[in-house]
């Protein structure tokens, strides 16, 4: 396998962007760049063998520049929202930023999703990495502890994105890393996933209030549009949006995190499929929750090829803790303290009807 590079734009303060690109022996492709460790396109085959840009994205740094919803970043130091931006820790409270209405999201005002990773490569016969590391230092958007991160995603001959993440402290803090990608299995450009089947092993969700934050409790997904675990057509559940009431607060679409059943052991969680493509992807990880977010409020010009990006054009299968963990002390947590390692891993992988 090859890894290339190119120049693909400047950040914020001017310093080179740069993409790279890992193709495998069939010729399907992952591009990522070191701003943000973000994905910018997958391209795989369909049942003809015709490749096809698989995630929502843009052409250079001009889109990633502008407020694009988190669009294939990796996310952090804490994925997703945490209520009123405060949590204890070790008897002290820490007030982060309210970035989403009166909630934290995503990290803060500067998340990783908008810093330079450093960046190195290792080819390897079958299969190729890229290697970010970043580290948050201690008081970074209020959070405590200096985070040494490290994200690999590794590319392989059988279409597998192997994404692994790890992080060290030197001080009790949290840890939540996700991948943000908006995936359309029919490409890019195709409009919207409402054709497409998606499969989700979970029995219930954590149901939120209207700053979609967790009440602490479960909802049985049986007979809601939650209800994924023999397959539904993304459409058929949005069609019902209006009469949900947890739907109504995600802006009538689907913004929740399902608990997954095979908890935290390494398993599948998530399957989309495109009938026309036969395109699938299976979502495999030792996360014990996933958010699927269906693009409900995503409104983007200028995406690849000129694209204008609407509502539903891509949904994000985010493996991850819950939200607000650190307020919910019942949930598996999420404080990382010295001498532990967060190590945690999450397998995107495509695969095409035979």
């Amino acid at each position: 396998m090859a890894i290339t590079s190119r120049e693909f734009g400047k950040n914020e303060q001017g310093a080179p962007v740069t993409q790279y690109i890992m193709t495998n022996q069939s010729g399907a492709v992952v591009k990522m760049i070191d701003y943000g460790a973000t994905i910018t396109a997958i391209c795989v085959p369909d049942k003809d063998g015709i490749m096809n840009d698989v995630v929502l994205g843009f052409d250079d740094m001009t889109g990633y520049l502008k407020n694009h919803g988190h669009m294939g970043e990796t996310i952090g130091r804490y994925g997703n929202r945490i209520a009123h931006g405060q949590f204890t820790l070790d008897g002290v409270t820490y007030q982060l930023a309210k970035n989403n209405g009166e909630n934290h999201l995503h990290g803060g005002n500067v998340g990783f999703g908008v810093r330079m990773w450093e960046t190195s490569t290792l080819e390897e016969q079958d299969q190729d990495t890229l290697i970010f590391h970043l580290v948050s230092p201690d008081g970074e958007e209020n959070y405590p502890g200096t985070l040494d991160v490290t994200v690999t995603y590794t590319w392989t001959d059988n279409c597998d994105l192997i994404i692994r993440y790890r992080a060290t402290t030197d001080k009790a803090t949290l840890c939540n890393l996700t991948n943000h990608a908006y995936f359309n299995l029919a490409g890019h450009d195709h409009g919207t996933v409402r054709d497409q089947v998606m499969y989700i092993d979970a029995d219930v969700i954590t149901p939120v209030d209207a700053g979609l934050i967790p009440t602490g409790g479960y909802l049985p997904v049986a007979k809601t549009p939650f209800d994924l675990r023999e397959g539904e057509l993304v459409g058929d559940g949005l069609d019902l949006a209006p009469q949900v009431h947890q739907m109504v607060l995600a802006d009538m679409g689907y913004d929740q995190n399902f608990v997954l059943r095979k908890g935290s052991a390494m398993g599948m969680a998530a399957c989309l499929h495109d009938e026309p493509s036969g395109r699938t992807m299976e979502v495999i990880t030792d996360q014990p929750g996933v958010q699927l977010y269906t693009g409900n409020s995503v409104d983007y010009d200028g995406g690849k090829g000129g694209v204008h990006y609407g509502k539903f054009s891509g949904l994000c299968l985010e493996t991850q803790h819950f939200p607000d963990s650190p307020n919910e002390p019942q949930w598996p947590t999420t404080v990382l303290r010295p001498g532990e390692v967060y190590d945690t891993t999450t397998i995107y992988a495509f695969r095409v009807d035979a």
